[in-house]
């Protein structure tokens, strides 16, 4: 099919470019060292798979902010402590690697689109497991709305008010709706 022949709702729709997706990056970071007051006790951790690539941007930008306070990245799998388990089947996105113990830290949980929170909820349950964080913070690069739990992010790289049958794909080369 070519891309004339194409209908309107199966074209993809560019929302951020990778230049736009860096920057909100950049000010997200700068957002959470303000925030925070520095980087010194903070945690990325990303969720799988979406959350991880963010963890590791944020990161790269926090190095460049603070050299001599390296943020320690991790990554959480959520699968086993999803509420939805009967609706789907479950399948482990990777293994979690939590490389740091979170007692008393700030963990900044990380995201690329946030819908419902049933994912974000799963991750507040599945960090019980690595200890008890002083502060759970919520970064994504994308608030679509369409909220079913009260749920809230702290950093967003962009709200974008979207039907709930379409589709948005955050990666480091820009955000992208079906």
């Amino acid at each position: 099919m070519t891309a004339s022949a194409e209908s309107s709702s199966d074209a993809a729709r560019v929302v951020l470019s990778a230049d736009d997706v860096r920057r909100a990056i950049t000010r997200i970071a700068h957002e959470i060292v303000e925030r925070n007051h520095g980087p010194a006790s903070l945690v990325l951790v990303g969720l799988q798979r979406g959350g991880v690539w963010m963890a590791e941007a944020l990161a790269e930008v926090l190095a460049g902010i603070d050299p001599a306070n390296p943020v320690p990245v991790g990554t959480l799998d959520v699968s086993f402590h999803r509420d939805d388990v009967g609706l789907r089947p479950i399948v482990p996105g990777s293994v979690t690697d939590i490389p740091v113990p979170l007692d008393g830290r700030t963990v900044v949980l990380t995201d690329d689109v946030l819908f419902t929170g049933r994912t974000v909820r799963a991750a507040l349950e599945a960090l019980n497991d690595y200890g008890r964080p002083r502060a759970v913070q919520l970064a994504v690069m994308v608030d679509r709305g369409h909220r079913e739990l009260p749920i809230r992010p702290d950093f967003v790289g962009k709200n974008l008010p979207t039907s709930r049958d379409e589709q948005v794909a955050a990666t480091r080369e820009g955000v992208v709706i079906r």
